[in-house]
């Protein structure tokens, strides 16, 4: 299994970390992408990829709820200076998040749109947040379009018809926790998303499957998401586990 999103350098690791990480190769799971936060966290998270190269790959980019006036511009130089410095299999995350703040919106687009320059520019996926935000991600993407412009709606929570169009503006769909809870409806559509157009994520330490709901997430939990599917596409874990492994690294590279 691949977790394509996990926050692995999170303080709410800091006790157990290598422990966690031990935990989730142990159930399976061979590789971790980790989506940059800020430059708060970016060298914890390039650390950790050093521990563990074979396993472990950063992402660079800005988050949409870290794009602030007084220094989303400074943030932007340090990503873009990363980016012609090092090889990162994906720019994310990145994207818009109004269910936080509404005001930062107009930042917020033009760090998004700048990001997927570069992403274009690199030919590199990119791994999107959105949150309450669709009309806003899908104006830009339409806006962007181009021929490289590719990558993951990270913890998709929408409906059928964004997920199609999702599809169609060739992104694929990060499936994690939300897909096992009672109230996460994603559970009710997602039978008629192509199998190939789906990846498997936790998002850790956020957003933890049924029976962790509303606990610490972590990547072993992977299986339990994978379980889920199971029920919804009537594959069995050994199928679901190769196929989405297969599109998490087409969609990365490696």
């Amino acid at each position: 299994m691949i977790d394509t999103h996990t926050h692995l350098y999170s303080e709410e690791f800091d006790n157990d970390r290598k422990e966690m990480i031990e935990r989730a190769i142990n159930k399976g799971v061979s590789k971790f992408y980790l989506p940059a936060i800020n430059s708060e966290t970016h060298e914890k998270m390039l650390s950790l990829e050093s521990e563990y190269p074979e396993q472990i790959f950063s992402m660079m980019g800005l988050h949409p709820c870290y794009v602030k006036p007084e220094t989303w511009e400074e943030e932007l130089k340090l990503v873009e200076n990363y980016l012609n410095e090092k090889s990162f299999p994906a720019i994310g995350e990145i994207g818009i998040d109004l269910y936080w703040d509404k005001t930062t919106l107009d930042i917020q687009i033009k760090a998004f749109e700048q990001q997927i320059d570069w992403a274009i520019e690199k030919d590199l996926p990119i791994v999107i947040h959105t949150r309450s935000s669709f009309d806003e991600v899908f104006e830009v993407l339409d806006r962007k379009k181009h021929p490289k412009l590719r990558g993951i709606f990270h913890c998709f929570s929408g409906d059928l018809d964004q997920a199609k169009r999702a599809i169609d503006l060739n992104f694929i769909l990060g499936i994690g926790g939300v897909v096992t809870f009672k109230n996460g409806k994603i559970d009710q559509f997602l039978h008629e998303i192509p199998f190939d157009k789906i990846v498997l994520e936790t998002d850790s330490p956020y957003l933890a499957p049924v029976p962790h709901r509303g606990k610490r997430n972590e990547s072993s939990y992977l299986d339990l998401v994978v379980g889920k599917l199971v029920d919804i596409y009537g594959k069995d874990f050994a199928e679901i586990d190769r196929i989405t492994t297969e599109n998490a690294e087409r969609m990365f590279g490696k």
